[in-house]
């Protein structure tokens, strides 16, 4: 057997070549060592960020876990020839954290969304999983003034696993920010994925996701992610640019 690489590399982005068991067991890792950990779910919408947005680019740099999200990141890494495992979508890793939270007892705190998403979404997750302990909520409509209450309020739950839904790169931003004083063992940006489970939004059917076009289904549901869907072009164009005339040069 060929030994799989840790990480890859993409368009100077660095992910974590890790299947979705071996995620979980990491995380699970993470929370064992009671020491912050961010774990960031990279989509090609996040890499073309990374490319403009330096802070974003040092997040990513500076995380405990980059899983692929995104398909089309897996594609890249097939291109550029430095394979990841699988793909790794961000609202099935946070189902897999709260299923192992729920066996382990682990206390989870929901942050993000509109007001009562994460409360609707939250009761949803405790019925999904029986023995799920959630600790706290609090929705992502908060300003600089108000953000000392929502701090504290973490704070005070003493949860071992944050996810937090405030869309990206906001969600790593605020994390990087703040984990270090909040002292939470694992948090996690899940984009919209309170809105999925409290039933705001909908998944893309199963046949949908796997010939990989989720992507499509979101933008036909919520045609304003037109504009941020063109940088699924744009990264295709890069990936494929650096595989032509960079080669073998581009480190991996």
């Amino acid at each position: 057997m060929i030994k799989r690489a840790d990480q890859t590399e993409v368009l100077g982005v660095r992910i974590d070549n890790v299947t979705m068991v071996e995620a979980v067991e990491r995380i699970r890792g993470f929370v064992e060592t009671s020491k912050p950990h961010l774990v960031v779910t990279c989509n090609p919408e996040m890499v073309m960020t990374a490319y403009t947005d330096q802070l974003l680019a040092e997040i990513l740099r500076r995380a405990d876990l980059v899983v692929p999200d995104g398909i089309g990141v897996v594609w890249a890494s097939r291109i550029l020839q430095r394979p990841l495992a699988e793909r790794v979508p961000g609202i099935e890793l946070m189902e897999a954290v709260l299923a192992a939270a729920a066996q382990s007892g682990w206390r989870v705190f929901l942050l993000g969304a509109e007001p009562g998403v994460a409360e609707l979404a939250g009761q949803k997750m405790q019925t999904a999983f029986p023995g799920l302990e959630i600790v706290g909520y609090h929705h992502g409509f908060f300003d600089k003034n108000s953000e000392p209450q929502v701090l504290e309020l973490i704070r005070r739950a003493e949860p071992q696993i944050l996810l937090i839904a405030l869309g990206v790169p906001r969600q790593e931003k605020w994390a990087a920010a703040h984990l270090g004083s909040l002292k939470v063992p694992v948090a996690i940006g899940v984009g919209g994925s309170f809105n999925v489970w409290a039933g705001v939004d909908k998944r893309a059917p199963l046949w949908m996701r796997r010939i990989h076009l989720e992507w499509l289904y979101r933008i036909v549901r919520q045609p304003w992610r037109f504009r941020r869907a063109l940088a699924i072009p744009q990264f295709m164009a890069a990936v494929i640019w650096e595989r032509l005339f960079r080669g073998e040069s581009v480190r991996g």
